[in-house]
């Protein structure tokens, strides 16, 4: 098989998957017909489609369970009309305890609560357990062992990114959205637990509870916890301008 008629094969599995193919997997689709090409070639073969779309409006990005095809960000708009169903919509409080979890974890419910002056209600950790965006890591060696929450390769699948590394920094973040102002005061917090942090100690935590989607026996919620926010809700997609990537993952 020629690289051009790779391309094809790669071209159409990625678009045919409907979620990211790793490089382990496209060497299986190929093994099953009892050729597999090197990964050297398979990885060039990417990066040629990679650059073929740059002037299209679509793009091929490694994402943190692998390689997709998605639509552009700025076709976004164009395309709106397509999509039927409402996006979801998140509370402040909600986006603001994820920022917390992303660029702090591991985090306990207690130091978010600590961060955002208001207690974290049950049904936002349920959220994020249950979209799979955060997960228990492990439990702080502290009196009470609370369990600490950390983000999941589904987290960096919807936001686009593949690894943590690539999430805005913290200044970009504060200059490049200043209609964002009343987040202002939880960036500072932020910047000013950089300068502080210091390593955490972890208890010993066991697969499951590591594992868990659903922070099932891990961590215990309180269903009278409420979040004393406004209650203003945001859209996720539209605030963090990824609309299209969540809905080619």
């Amino acid at each position: 098989m020629d690289e051009n008629e790779l391309k094809h094969v790669v071209e159409a599995a990625l678009l045919a998957a409907g979620r990211p193919l790793t490089m382990d997997r496209l060497v299986e689709l190929f093994a099953a017909r009892g050729s597999a090409p090197d990964r050297a070639i398979i990885k060039r073969v990417i990066d040629t489609l990679a650059a073929e779309y740059q002037s299209r409006g679509i793009e091929l990005k490694e994402v943190a369970t692998g390689y997709r095809i998605q639509v552009k960000r700025s076709m976004s708009d164009w395309l709106q009309p397509l999509w039927e169903e409402r996006a979801p919509r998140y509370t402040r409080a909600l986006l603001e305890t994820l920022a917390l979890i992303a660029y702090r974890q591991p985090i306990t419910r207690a130091e978010i609560e600590e961060v955002r002056g208001v207690v974290v209600s049950t049904n936002i950790v349920r959220t994020l357990l249950e979209r799979n965006w955060v997960r228990v890591v492990g439990h702080r060696d502290v009196p009470g062992k609370p369990a600490m929450f950390g983000t999941t390769k589904d987290f960096l699948d919807y936001f686009g990114l593949k690894k943590l590394e690539e999430l805005p920094t913290l200044a970009d973040i504060k200059d490049g959205l200043p209609e964002l102002s009343p987040q202002t005061d939880l960036i500072d917090s932020l910047e000013a637990d950089d300068e502080a942090a210091q390593p955490v100690p972890l208890a010993d935590s066991t697969d499951e509870a590591a594992d868990s989607a659903d922070g099932s026996g891990a961590v215990a919620f309180d269903d009278e916890d409420e979040d004393k926010d406004d209650g203003s809700e945001l859209e996720g997609p539209d605030l963090l301008d990824t609309r299209t990537e969540a809905r080619e993952a």
